[in-house]
């Protein structure tokens, strides 16, 4: 039998604090996983649904969207993995009854860890206006409330729609056509507060906003860099990629402000060597670098990459790919060669012998990956961040030939093929004129909103209908209160929602949290057992298939409450077959192959065991779909953020016992924190320089250029090897902090990575919110 869920918060701001390990996985990752996942799933469920975790034929693991190779191993799961399967598959439940004994104020009252850890939702739930307690509702009644509400708006564009990155193909799909269909693009999904600024930057310089590497090219690269990323909590299956790379002869570069373990060595967990040994050494170079800095590396290698080829060594630039394939590379070269030592010492806090020494393992690699997350993608300036990522490969030839190529590793499952069904505010207009062919109808050509910019629209009263397919939106999004108070502002939030989070406490005049089927359970419609598709990081597709029983007899799945919703409110009006739709699962895909390019002959193809992988022109052909029809360079001026004397850099970052806004538990084990989730990390000269002791508590203070200040108070202080001038602290806890304005130029990402804040000393808060 599982274990019930905790009676009330502990105490987050008083943890234990050890020393950060150098080594990740291995034992302690094994047992922690199986006391996770028998704590909510008991002994015998842990065993069948463990084995079914990224098989074939199995379900596509809730967490990250690291790929599976091709014959996945036994157990084709990691710590973090489990806990997210555990978290879903778990024998806790929330029913009617647990709202009937709490009133949304005392829900609201909870942190977001004590409100995942209550369980599974079972009914749909509707929170009537001025009503304390959520109620339940039949399916009928939630769907008619939603299509009065929407029906009642005075234009389509007074509602949003948003996305989580766990919703399948099939449910994307149908989700992006009811809205169009609606008549809105307000489509905003987490890729907006995470790797949209890699869109950006990728679909400009070559053409596709995706990675351009598989699996295979880790393995044949010479050389790989991962930057601003943290695959040992992230994406821990990562590792074991690494590690094979490593066999083959590969190098490894390792680009971040904060040591992490795994990156350190890898202790994996499937091998003698890994479970009794040493395991492996992962990085060849750490380059512990400035927050933010990361453009102005990449800029000064490209300089001197550029005066080695002047100065002789012709093998330093691809002049031939250049010529051939590229556009742009004189206003390119050109800025390059300006590159100062002194400004990229100042940005990055490197030495000049630790670039020089990179440099050497960049022109000793025939073929160069550059893999990174969300340390690139949250700043100011990561658009042209990751150009000048792009620029680096470009210059000797690193894009379109095996073992090269650009890897954003995206985060959530499926956030990519969300993305690829059409889940996009700014639709192409090829997506577009497929649907009208397909369906009949002419869908909305203006732009939508973005996550930014619904928050906007909430706050300001032009959007009053906020429906969410997943996630956890209060709790993801920046300036908490700014949020929270804007979607008060709502005449009706929705959301479907596998368990209770923030975002159902948070709400507008009237509210409905709609229970949806997880990744593991099995999906019966009327013309039988469904599956699903996902797209993982790598831009292969494959099936998903829950075996577990629903943890609910009115659980609806994602797929059918698109298709119930859009019947509700549209009535006859619309030739789009959505009870077909629901019933058979076939008939999507169907319809996919005809509308996304890529996609043909769907189904029998995603039938193969692995799926198969989307076309990709500049890595299949080297053909860059741009607008020059080239790879284009990019020049841009360096930049980088700077604290004033007494203020350091805050970069907001996830536990070891966290999955983006779920919180597994109170433990960073690799950072050496236990039972406590508000600290800040902070070099020890940095430290002592404010006058903070470790163990002191400190209010944490963002300063904005207008003026304005956000406080996130009662952090203990943790003393740690972090770069000189930065500090770290964990999210959503902090997202207080960035400001609603504060948005990355062109991809209008949350600035999460590089805020400008003060350490005020402060009283222990002994709470737990």
């Amino acid at each position: 039998m599982a274990a019930k869920p905790p009676a009330a918060d502990p105490v987050q701001d008083a943890p234990r604090v050890g020393e950060p390990k150098h080594s990740a996985v291995g034992l302690p990752a094994i047992g922690q996983a199986l006391r996770t996942a028998q704590a909510q799933m008991g002994v015998r469920r842990t065993a069948l649904t463990l084995l079914r975790v990224n098989q074939h034929g199995g379900f596509d693991c809730p967490g990250c969207a690291w790929p599976e190779p091709d014959k996945p191993h036994t157990a084709e799961f990691c710590e973090n993995g489990a806990k997210a399967v555990a978290e879903e598959a778990t024998l806790r439940r929330v029913t009617p009854e647990f709202f009937a004994a709490r009133p949304v104020a005392e829900l609201a009252s909870r942190s977001g860890y004590w409100l995942g850890q209550q369980g599974r939702l079972t009914h749909p739930m509707y929170l009537a206006e001025g009503a304390e307690h959520y109620e339940p509702v039949s399916w009928e009644r939630a769907f008619a409330l939603v299509a009065e509400e929407l029906r009642a708006l005075d234009s389509p564009d007074e509602a949003v729609f948003y996305t989580s990155g766990r919703t399948s193909n099939e449910a994307a799909f149908l989700y992006q056509l009811f809205a169009r269909e609606f008549g809105t693009n307000n489509l905003p999904d987490c890729s907006n507060m995470c790797h949209e600024s890699s869109g950006f930057a990728l679909t400009e310089t070559l053409g596709i906003g995706k990675g351009s590497v598989l699996l295979d090219d880790l393995y044949r690269s010479d050389l790989i860099i991962v930057a601003g990323q943290n695959p040992g909590t992230n994406h821990p299956r990562m590792l074991s990629a690494l590690e094979k790379a490593k066999e083959a002869g590969a190098r490894i570069i390792t680009v971040n402000p904060l040591p992490e373990a795994g990156l350190e060595r890898f202790r994996n967990p499937q091998t003698p060597r890994g479970l009794a040994g040493g395991g492996t050494a992962l990085t060849d170079l750490f380059l512990q670098i400035r927050l933010g800095g990361d453009q102005a590396l990449f800029r000064m290698l490209n300089a001197l990459l550029l005066r080695r080829h002047a100065d002789g060594d012709a093998a330093a630039v691809d002049t031939a790919f250049i010529r051939e394939h590229t556009h742009g590379f004189d206003d390119f070269a050109k800025v390059a060669d300006e590159a100062d030592w002194d400004e990229t010492m100042r940005a990055t806090g490197l030495r000049r012998d630790e670039i020089e020494r990179a440099l050497e393992m960049v022109l000793a690699a025939k073929s160069v990956v550059v893999c990174w997350a969300m340390g690139l993608t949250q700043h100011k300036h990561s658009v042209p961040t990751i150009r000048e990522v792009v620029n680096f490969l470009l210059l000797r030839g690193n894009v379109g030939r095996p073992g090269a190529g650009v890897c954003p590793v995206r985060g959530h499952s499926n956030v990519q093929g969300d993305r690829t069904m059409g889940i996009v505010e700014r639709p192409a207009p090829e997506l577009l004129a497929a649907i009208e062919r397909e369906f009949g109808f002419t869908p909305p050509a203006a732009h939508g909103l973005d996550v930014v910019d619904s928050i906007r629209a909430l706050r300001d009263g032009r959007v009053k209908v906020f429906f969410a397919m997943g996630g956890n939106f209060v709790a993801a999004s920046p300036d908490t209160e700014v949020t929270e108070d804007a979607m008060r502002r709502a005449r009706l939030t929705v959301h479907v929602s596998t368990k209770l989070n923030r975002s159902h406490c948070v709400t507008g005049a009237r509210a409905l949290i709609l229970p949806t089927l997880g990744r593991t359970e099995r999906d019966t419609q009327a013309s039988g057992d469904q599956f699903v598709t996902v797209e993982d990081s790598m831009g292969i597709v494959h099936a998903s298939r829950g075996r577990l029983r629903p943890a609910g007899e009115r659980l609806l799945s994602e797929p059918a409450i698109v298709c119930r919703l859009a019947r509700a409110v549209f009535g006859e009006r619309s030739a789009t077959p959505w009870e077909e739709f629901e019933a058979d699962y076939r008939l999507i895909r169907e319809r996919i192959s005809r509308v996304v390019p890529g996609f043909e002959d769907f189904e029998a193809r995603v039938a193969r065991p692995g799926g198969f992988a989307l076309p990709h022109a500049p890595r299949d052909e080297r053909r860059f779909p741009t607008a020059t029809g080239k790879a284009n360079f990019t020049a841009a001026p360096v930049e980088f953020p700077a604290a004033p004397e007494g203020r350091l850099l805050l970069q907001t970052l996830r536990s070891h016992d966290q999955y983006n806004t779920t919180i597994y538990g109170l433990d960073d084990r690799y950072r050496g924190i236990s039972r406590g989730r508000r600290v800040v990390l902070v070099h020890p000269e940095d430290a002592a320089a404010l006058g903070l002791a470790d163990g002191d508590h400190a209010d944490l203070t963002s300063e904005w250029t207008d003026g304005s200040e956000r406080t996130a108070p009662g952090f203990r202080v943790v003393l740690y090897p972090t770069a000189r001038g930065c500090a770290a602290a964990y999210y959503p806890e902090t997202n207080v902090l960035v400001p609603l304005d504060s948005t990355a130029d062109v991809s209008n990402t949350p600035t999460s990575k590089s805020l400008v804040v003060r350490l005020t000393p402060a009283v222990p808060r002994q709470d737990a919110t």
